[in-house]
């Protein structure tokens, strides 16, 4: 009695469960991954979650088969629902003031071109953070006469095109830090459109610890930047500063609850070598944020970026 041989798989039905087995797992992986929330690495990385499309679609040309085609086309649709619309040209959009924020590291050799970049599209007003004592006379010599409303707290500072009044110190120190940790301002900037809260922050920064990324003091200045932004009597807000997250981290939350920007997260700010991320923000209330682009790199470990607004 001759036993009958199996069935040999055709080719068609290989590439089909190669389809279903390996390539739209990891579709359907990338596109969850895209349109979830998560903590503070996942909103940093997701834009660059659209490398991942190419590679599927290399895979349909390859394997020729339907599960490979929707592996494919799952996290692309996903991609272009989250970020697409980012894509289109901003346009000629009506605003009213011009904003600058920017790091400038407390390593910058040259604050006299640093400034000059970031006045090149005559912005209302320029937030920097990182500023050193040892530089401010540096940076103040460096700003225009235009510019002669300016103040300085800690390592934060604010130069205007308008009067500023009710300039203090903000305190968003986290828990155990000392006095001397001063990352925070406030101040009222009389434009012709009225009176504007002006903040400016530099948030704690994120570090990798061995369960991850160590966001508790970053997290800690976010609440109580928050709370200010709860208590603050001027209907009108600016926030320019480095947040040390993108605008979805939910670390973020209890500053975006309050604020709102242009809702890219193109723009990308750091690190300046090779940006991947934007960690600086142009953010408001009351006021909309119609486009922020990048300005030229300058010898900082930041990009800055300018943001367009209107009332």
């Amino acid at each position: 009695m001759r036993i009958p041989e199996p069935a040999r798989m055709s080719g068609s039905s290989r590439r089909d469960r190669f389809g279903w087995f390996v390539a739209l797992p990891i579709g359907v992986l990338v596109a969850v991954l895209l349109v979830l929330p998560g903590g503070s690495l996942l909103p940093t990385v997701r834009p660059w979650l659209g490398l991942a499309v190419p590679p599927l679609l290399l895979i349909l040309l390859w394997r020729r088969s339907r599960p490979a085609l929707l592996a494919g086309l799952l996290p692309l649709a996903a991609w272009s629902a989250v970020f697409g619309g980012h894509l289109l040209p901003d346009g000629d959009v009506p605003h009213d003031l011009v904003v600058v924020q920017h790091n400038v590291s407390d390593e910058n050799p040259d604050p006299a071109a640093t400034v000059r970049t970031l006045i090149a599209d005559d912005p209302d007003l320029v937030a920097l953070e990182e500023i050193t004592p040892e530089a401010v006379p540096a940076y103040t010599a460096a700003f225009p006469a235009e510019y002669a409303h300016h103040t300085i707290h800690g390592t934060v500072a604010l130069w205007s095109r308008h009067p500023l009044t009710e300039a203090a110190p903000l305190d968003i120190r986290p828990a155990g830090l000392g006095d001397d940790w001063n990352r925070g301002l406030r101040a009222v900037a009389r434009t012709p459109q009225g009176d504007i809260a002006v903040y400016v922050a530099h948030l704690s920064s994120v570090r990798p610890g061995l369960t991850g990324l160590d966001t508790a003091r970053r997290d800690d200045s976010a609440r109580k930047l928050g709370a200010a932004l709860t208590a603050e009597p001027h209907e009108r807000v600016i926030l320019l500063g480095d947040l040390n997250a993108t605008a979805t981290d939910p670390g973020l939350d209890p500053v975006t609850a309050h604020l709102g920007t242009d809702g890219s997260d193109f723009a990308f700010t750091f690190p300046a070598a090779l940006p991947i991320a934007r960690i600086d923000h142009v953010l408001a209330r009351s006021l909309t944020v119609t486009a922020v682009r990048t300005l030229p790199r300058t010898g900082s470990d930041h990009i800055p970026i300018v943001a367009r607004l209107r009332h």
